[in-house]
């Protein structure tokens, strides 16, 4: 537990659960809630001490004799795509991205069940009901947004859940078609948050946990250059430890 000279911040950490990226693990998390008045300048905090956000709380692992989840943040000014990146924005380059509020729809839902189905069949987040993935969108204290990618016709591929932080963009979610998947439209909507942070000067996309054991989580390290949070510093990722 934490004090300001206003109230206190209360940390708790919750029970232990199979984890969700690497196999005979389990997972703890210590939480504590956004919500309230200064819930901006909270998050900005610890955005900085490699927690996340999920609804109205934030998080970071606290897993007993595991640090498999590493912060990690690409340095915006410095970032310049390798020939693999150049190659997918070119392939992109058709599509448009546009910011909206944060508010779920139909049309989201539906490619979101496709994705999810597609990618993540055997998750929790499989079962979402469109109340529970308009909770997933709305449900937030702070300045959140969400860019859609849409094709020349205009449809729906690409969805990213984006938080804005003094300092950069953070990555909430993201997720895209499945018939789509030869496109990088993962790697390409995190490029798109990129180009958009440069623009407006900012120095940092935040991308959450960089796991290099797990396949779901390693790519991160793919973005040069990028930055972890190790013994509550922030120093370079080699460009060696990227995954091939």
């Amino acid at each position: 537990m934490t004090y300001s000279s206003r109230h206190p911040q209360f940390f708790y950490t919750t029970a232990p659960l199979p984890c969700p990226y690497l196999p005979n693990r389990m997972e703890r998390k210590v939480v504590t809630d956004l919500s309230g008045p200064d819930a901006e300048a909270l998050h900005d905090r610890l955005s900085r001490a490699g927690f996340r956000r999920s609804h109205t709380i934030a998080y970071a692992p606290v897993c007993h004799g595991c640090n498999a989840c590493v912060p990690i943040r690409i340095v915006v000014p410095q970032f310049q795509p390798d020939r693999t990146q150049r190659r997918i924005m070119r392939a992109n380059a058709a599509i448009d991205g546009f910011d909206v509020p944060p508010h779920g729809t139909p049309e989201q839902f539906a490619l979101f069940r496709r994705y999810q189905l597609a990618r993540h069949s055997d998750g929790d987040m499989a079962s979402m009901s469109f109340n529970d993935y308009r909770a997933m969108i709305e449900d937030t204290p702070i300045n959140s947004f969400l860019i859609e990618f849409r094709s020349e016709e205009d449809q729906l591929i690409a969805v990213s859940l984006v938080d804005a932080l003094i300092d950069g963009f953070s990555a909430v979610y993201s997720f895209f078609d499945p018939d789509l998947a030869n496109r990088s439209l993962g790697g390409f909507a995190i490029m798109w948050l990129i180009e958009k942070a440069r623009a407006r000067g900012l120095p940092y996309v935040y991308l959450g946990y960089w796991i290099a054991e797990s396949r779901k989580m390693s790519y991160k390290s793919r973005f040069h250059p990028a930055e972890i949070l190790t013994r509550g510093l922030w120093r370079e990722l080699p460009p060696t430890s990227a995954t091939p």
